[in-house]
């Protein structure tokens, strides 16, 4: 079986998983990956890729989503060339993480997809939303990667298509322990203004985490320290709480780790807002802003909040096993996902 393999390359998590599926798929099938996205800033290391320019989402300068900056960074005539110059008939799968060049290609050249991501969870209505649905971000969560039938990820098995997260084994591996210090990643706000925050709750250690920090200092009892993969897992391992974005794949490794976990959705992000609205009715405390109000809400989430654990993950090889029976069978939409609620069962998970 040969399978071409879609990742949007925006965002650590799309990336992550490709790198937990990417290499037991590849032992089962001939597989090429696509990356597009043209914010990049992470790679697959050792794994050739096609690149492809495709469409990311632009942030204004206060961290927020920009409808109209992504609108105007659009170049439809580059995408539909990428879209044309695809020879897919080769292929007998097509699996997209988001991706967009992937997906389209499979619908306007009837190759039979997969769309497997954490976005396609959102087809079901029965994923949380937030109390106000954004029409704009619905219609960007179904219609930017369309694709055959879904595979969803989540904090929980909302619908049938529906999986828990993928923990990659960085963090499988880690043995958590209770420390004194919080660990902080908010990338969407500068870390000087978030220093001052932190320095008024002296009582606690902080350690944040930001893009735009160069070299670790400190000040007091908060560290600022540059985003690094290992330095943050071992913040995360020995902390006793983390504050982030809504982004689902951090949150999930919080979880997983028994962290208790502070969420703070990036402003017009409307998928991190459904995702907030998800964590909300776990139990996990949500906060739109971080204003005048945010030291005592620190407070009283460190004093009083307790941890919402995860209780389940995807089994990544039984994950694969699945798409390759799917990309067997290539069945209409309604019979995959008629054999997706047979094979999406509680043997399928690990804890």
């Amino acid at each position: 079986m040969k399978i071409l393999y879609g990742i949007q390359g925006t965002g650590h998590g799309h990336i992550s998983r490709a790198r937990e599926i990417i290499p037991i798929l590849s032992q089962k099938a001939d597989v090429d990956v696509l990356v597009s996205g043209y914010n990049c800033s992470m790679n697959l290391e050792d794994i050739d890729v096609i690149q492809k320019r495709g469409i990311s989402l632009t942030y204004d300068s206060e961290g927020s989503v920009s409808y109209l900056k992504t609108a105007l960074n659009l170049k439809p005539i580059t995408f539909v060339r990428d879209i044309q110059a695809l020879n897919v008939k080769e292929y007998n799968l097509i699996v997209s993480d988001f991706e967009p060049v992937t997906a389209w290609v499979s619908q306007q050249k009837n190759v039979f997809s997969i769309a497997l991501s954490h976005q396609a969870s959102f087809v079901s209505e029965k994923s949380p939303r937030p109390a106000k649905r954004s029409v704009i971000g619905e219609q960007i969560l179904k219609h930017f990667a369309p694709c055959t039938t879904h595979i969803g990820f989540h904090f929980k098995m909302y619908d049938s298509f529906i999986l828990p997260p993928i923990i990659r084994r960085d963090v499988r591996s880690l043995s958590p322990k209770k420390g004194s210090h919080v660990t902080v990643y908010l990338p969407a706000f500068n870390h000087q203004k978030l220093l001052q925050k932190f320095l008024r709750v002296p009582e606690v250690e902080w350690h944040i985490f930001s893009p735009a920090c160069e070299n670790s200092y400190n000040v007091m009892n908060v560290t600022v320290n540059p985003v690094g993969n290992k330095t943050f897992l071992d913040s995360m391992k020995n902390s006793f709480g983390v504050i982030t974005g809504a982004g689902f794949e951090t949150c999930a490794e919080a979880m997983f780790l028994g962290k208790k976990l502070l969420a703070i959705p990036i402003s017009n992000q409307y998928e991190q807002y459904c995702n907030a609205a998800a964590l909300k009715k776990m139990g996990v405390q949500t906060i739109r802003k971080v204003d005048e109000s945010f030291v005592d809400i620190l407070r009283n989430w460190v004093d009083q909040t307790p941890a919402v654990e995860l209780s389940e993950i995807a089994d990544t090889s039984k994950l694969v096993d699945l798409l390759i029976k799917l990309g067997i069978k290539q069945q209409s939409p309604i019979q995959s996902e008629d054999l997706l609620e047979k094979e999406v069962s509680r043997p399928f998970l690990t804890v």
